[in-house]
């Protein structure tokens, strides 16, 4: 990473830290690179179980930047016709370790769309959220797709066929964010709610968001098979079996990640 993006791991929790203040974290093509590389560790990384992502300054990530855009979405071999169907942001992020988005500002383009594919939103009472592209002529298709899926319909289009920003307690209301706290406290509560986290064992934890996303795609004959193949091969790991001897001996549990 050339430093538009940080990466720090505390004990298993790592921070993923958008690092363009001066130009409210846009993405160009340096930041794209070095955010696929900073999930790409966090996905790989097995001390790493749990990811706080948030932004330098007083914005998370104001979306593409349109003066220094090129790459901003991804860089791909071959013309349109020869790169994969999944050719957009977060091209390849097959990560199923719990991710936390902590918002501390304007949360934008494609700031949102990371957003919507974080398992938990806890956004500064500063926040704001939106998708411009509508006002700007061009349309989200990654952030289409994913919003839909994570607050009610109506609400949806609101944000993203008027193009309007709202606000922290807009987003709270309508369900897009989790929870809303004063600026000074955004980081200790996404740490707070890494911790709780942490208390689940992370192998089963991964088992049941791969479940949950997948189950999305999958009739249910299929996605209730899958899962049992999954408690299957989750139950014979070390922290499954720890799992039980730890409630059985009334203590708290060691978890390994093995």
């Amino acid at each position: 990473m050339t430093g538009t993006v940080l990466y720090e791991l505390d004990g298993h929790v790592a921070t993923i830290t958008y690092n363009r203040p001066d130009a409210l974290n846009a993405i160009n093509g340096e930041m794209r690179r070095d955010l696929n590389e900073a999930f790409g560790r966090f996905r790989d990384e097995e001390d790493a179980w749990v990811a706080i992502v948030t932004g330098a300054g007083k914005a998370f990530c104001a979306g593409a930047d349109l003066r220094d855009g090129g790459g901003s979405a991804g860089e791909f071999p071959g013309t349109f016709w020869e790169k994969p169907t999944q050719n957009s942001f977060e091209s390849g992020w097959e990560i199923f370790k719990p991710v936390i988005a902590a918002v501390n500002g304007h949360c934008l383009g494609y700031g949102l769309t990371l957003v919507t594919w974080c398992d938990f939103v806890i956004a500064s009472e500063t926040a704001q959220f939106g998708f411009p592209e509508a006002r700007l002529g061009v349309p989200t298709i990654v952030g289409a797709i994913r919003l839909p899926q994570r607050i009610n319909w109506q609400y949806a289009m609101e944000v993203l066929l008027t193009g309007e920003r709202i606000d922290a307690a807009r987003a709270h209301e309508i369900g897009l964010a989790g929870w809303v706290v004063p600026p000074g406290a955004l980081m200790d509560e996404a740490r707070t709610l890494a911790a709780r986290l942490m208390a689940g064992a992370p192998l089963a934890q991964r088992a049941i968001k791969e479940m949950a996303v997948r189950a999305e795609q999958l009739p249910m004959l299929e996605a209730i098979r899958f899962g049992e193949t999954m408690r299957k091969v989750v139950a014979a790991t070390d922290d499954a079996r720890e799992g039980m001897q730890a409630a059985a001996q009334r203590r708290p549990p060691q978890w390994r990640a093995k």
